[in-house]
């Protein structure tokens, strides 16, 4: 009979020398849902951005409401959107959120929202409301708070609570508990956002998630990073794999080449670049002396000043504005391939012609006989906001799915790379670990560390996941003596 601990002991140097994943890096994957009719709900994502950066839509008049907070929102009915699970509360609860650089906080529906759709059939989808009396770590400050935006508005009571995501975890995160929202604001498997900008822009005035865990030092590197997959082109799905978002590093299975990172534009608050050229069909357009853009992950498509989208458009021969609902689109003939490129004053990036096509605009809308489908770049309308901070383009997903981006905390800026060989498809790249419509679980796969990143001399924050490898290894050599026990 053999003696379990001597076999403990000799299989230990085994588990030790076992791969182990990077201290304060986690790659969690990202699911993209998308709307079975997506140029349908194209005014209502116009609207909601318009009102997400305080701009004024087209021949509307604008007003505020009192006793509110304009804070950023995303639509997620829009053509797609990119989520991922966070838990909430003890014992925690799993929830669908959006991940959105374009605003900073959390907000989440709870079991007290009676307007709030449910999806029951989903059997995959994670929880869909936040039960708070199950919670034990629950407080709330009975704080009321009301959101509003172009399709809709959101109440609830400011809250905080023990929030995990992609294995690290922050306790009293400050949050909106929301009780009641616009009837169909939510799709019934999106439970609200999680955001991913920048403390300045907190309408809860607080420290988001993502930069708690930079203040607390438990990111390997003051950065995440983000690759998001494209499905566009391929017929209508529910869900999918969306691609990968990784806190405090990057993923190098998911670029090639180096990170050209860009200084931010300005003060910390929205990840602000200054866009620096602009070519459609090869002629380049004028981008303007208002250049401030905001890069967006939680926006499907790029938002532009009035005269900039209209030179745009101008370079596609059979384009049209479109008018009603839909004005500040454009559509162009279905036929047609839209090549657009960009840059922030580096390198020049180019859209995917499958991303700039949103789909067949019907000819009730189009007032044309020709098949006409709708453009990526959409005139955003008048900015009603003032200062030096006020972007006056929004960067999203149209863009953000031909590159693999990071954003950075210190020094601030926001970084591009070339997407890995065959990502620049609508192939889901193979990575490490498992993605699902609902993907809690973490994976592991290989992770750089930019060593550069603090160049500022502002040393990097010291990892608090240093046990990590150490719990692995126990947990390995726990499992082969488990095995032993068995066997004997």
């Amino acid at each position: 009979m053999i003696f379990l601990p001597l076999v403990a002991v000799a299989l230990l140097p085994f588990a030790l020398a076992a791969p182990q994943p990077d201290a304060g890096v986690i790659h969690v994957p990202i699911v993209r849902r998308s709307q079975t009719n997506r140029v349908a709900n194209l005014p209502k994502a116009m609207e909601a951005l318009r009102a997400k950066y305080g701009y004024q839509p087209i021949n509307t008049t604008y007003s505020k409401r009192a006793n509110t907070a304009a804070v950023p929102i995303t639509d997620e009915q829009n053509d797609s959107s990119y989520s991922g699970v966070v838990s909430i509360g003890t014992p925690p609860q799993d929830f669908d959120l959006i991940l959105d650089t374009g605003s900073s906080d959390l907000w989440v529906a709870t079991s007290s929202c009676s307007s709030c759709e449910t999806l029951s059939s989903c059997t995959s989808c994670a929880s869909t409301e936040f039960t708070t009396s199950k919670s034990s770590s629950f407080q709330s400050s009975g704080t009321p708070l009301q959101i509003n935006y172009g399709s809709g508005s959101v109440q609830g009571a400011t809250a905080q609570d023990t929030v995990s995501f992609g294995g690290f975890t922050i306790t009293q995160q400050e949050l909106l508990a929301v009780s009641a929202t616009t009837s169909g604001l939510l799709d019934g498997v999106l439970s609200g956002i999680m955001g991913l900008g920048f403390n300045t822009i907190s309408a809860l005035n607080t420290t988001p998630f993502w930069q708690a865990l930079y203040n607390a030092g438990q990111l390997s590197e003051p950065l995440f990073s983000f690759y998001l997959a494209r499905y566009i082109d391929q017929s209508i799905m529910n869900t999918a794999p969306g691609g990968t978002l990784t806190l405090g590093g990057t993923n190098s299975s998911l670029y090639q080449g180096s990170i050209e990172y860009l200084s931010l534009a300005n003060t910390p608050s929205y990840w602000l670049l200054n866009v620096n050229s602009l070519s459609v069909q090869d002629k380049t357009v004028s981008v303007g002396s208002s250049t401030l853009a905001a890069i967006d992950t939680g926006t499907t498509l790029i938002a532009a000043p009035t005269s900039v989208t209209a030179s745009v458009w101008a370079q596609v021969s059979g384009s049209i504005a479109l008018t009603g609902a839909y004005s500040g689109l454009y559509g162009f003939p279905c036929s047609t391939s839209v090549t657009v490129s960009m840059s922030f004053g580096g390198s020049t990036w180019t859209i995917d012609p499958a991303d700039m096509n949103l789909g067949s605009i019907p000819s009730s809308i189009s007032g044309t006989t020709t098949e006409m489908c709708a453009g990526g770049i959409f005139d955003i309308g008048t900015s009603v906001g003032s200062g030096s901070g006020v972007p006056t383009w929004i960067i999203g997903d149209t863009f953000l799915k031909n590159v693999y981006s990071v954003f950075r905390a210190n020094p601030a800026a926001v970084g591009f790379a070339q997407l890995a060989s065959g990502l620049s498809s609508t192939t889901t790249p193979i990575t490490t670990g498992t993605s699902s419509p609902n993907p809690a679980k973490v994976s592991t796969s290989t992770a750089t560390s930019t060593g550069s990143s603090s160049g500022s001399g502002v040393p990097l924050l010291g990892a608090a996941s240093a046990n990590a490898n150490i719990a692995v290894s126990l947990t390995l050599l726990a499992s082969v003596a488990a095995c032993f026990t068995i066997l004997l």
